[in-house]
């Protein structure tokens, strides 16, 4: 039988793990990409976008066409955050011996498809 200060030991190990792990994610940073690298969108974990990259010679073009780049840069980075936290979250459930489809916080739970 598992002793109850075992366990206790196991959820703050767990606790911290998940803390960890959640700061790396809110700190990392990564860019959606659309139009073949004609718009470039750097965006944190926790969603906040740093930077944007516009090719020079795309100014000239409609502004429609600039606009929908820019939407589908955002997206691209928006779901390279999701899969990486997701990703983040199933090692670190793995590493602790839990099953890799809990629905945790910040992976988009198991229902997800990806």
């Amino acid at each position: 039988m598992t002793d109850i200060n075992d366990i206790m030991k196991k959820a703050k190990e767990m606790q911290a793990g998940m803390q960890k792990a959640q700061e790396d994610l809110a700190n990392m940073e990564v860019t959606g990409e659309a139009g073949g690298g004609m718009v470039k969108v750097t965006m944190t974990g926790r969603h906040d976008v740093k930077k944007v990259y516009i090719t020079p010679n795309l100014l000239e073009d409609e502004k429609e066409i600039l606009e929908d780049l820019i939407a589908a840069a955002i997206n691209d980075a928006v779901r390279k955050v999701e899969r990486t936290a997701r990703d983040k979250m199933v090692n670190l459930t793995s590493e602790m011996g839990l099953p890799s489809d809990l629905d945790l916080p910040g992976t988009g739970g198991s229902s997800e498809e990806g």
